[in-house]
């Protein structure tokens, strides 16, 4: 009963970071309205939204290059050691975004940060898919592994409702104005403590018994 408790304890932690991790990828795609006028000079705003899509499409980039760095890193100090590589990287890109300076304070220097914090977020969500999967499915067992290896895309979806749901609150809360000014920063500040959050819960996961016999035979 124990082993099957700290089972279940190992997969909810592992998919915790997965909602996470989409939730602050997708963040970014919900908020772009209202952020897009920050990061770029002011006038078209079609022009600004194009620049955000594409500073969007840098993190798609991004991604299968952070699933094949990950994966070498993660057979190498184990799949704990990944999903907690991951959720650092995408907590620091979601900072990065939250305190950002303006292009009217930084110039050139605003969509700079921003296009390094995507990329930041695109390594880790590259990653995480992976090492996420493998942990997943390692950790559930026989028996269940497809079961529990299908919350990766529940969480997945879960993690894009939730940004959905943000959106939805800060908007009714904070109107217009209010989205403009700080309601994106907080959309991004939530992320990067949730990342946090899971963070310290992926600290206590346990090892999966695959990569420890692999470490111990030395190959």
């Amino acid at each position: 009963m124990a082993d099957a408790r700290r089972r279940l304890t190992n997969i909810v932690g592992g998919s915790a970071g997965n909602l996470v991790e989409w939730f602050d990828w997708y963040v970014y795609a919900a908020f772009a309205l209202y952020f897009a006028p920050v990061f770029f000079p002011k006038g078209d705003a079609t022009a600004q939204l194009l620049n955000t899509a594409a500073v969007f499409a840098v993190g798609f980039v991004m991604r299968p290059i952070g699933a094949w760095v990950f994966g070498m890193y993660a057979d190498h100090r184990g799949r704990k050691a990944g999903l907690s590589l991951s959720v650092s990287l995408m907590c620091l890109g979601s900072l990065m975004i939250a305190v950002a300076p303006t292009y009217s304070d930084a110039g050139l220097l605003a969509p700079a940060i921003l296009i390094v914090a995507r990329m930041i977020q695109g390594l880790s969500l590259g990653g995480e898919y992976g090492s996420s999967a493998t942990y997943l499915s390692e950790m559930a067992g026989r028996e269940r592994r497809g079961f529990w290896s299908s919350f990766q895309y529940v969480t997945l979806i879960a993690g894009q409702l939730l940004a959905l749901a943000l959106l939805l609150v800060l908007q009714a809360q904070l109107g217009e104005a209010g989205m403009e000014r700080i309601g994106w920063r907080i959309a991004f500040a939530i992320g990067a403590v949730l990342a946090i959050v899971v963070f310290i819960i992926r600290r206590g996961l346990t090892e999966t018994e695959n990569f420890q016999k692999v470490a111990a035979s030395g190959d």
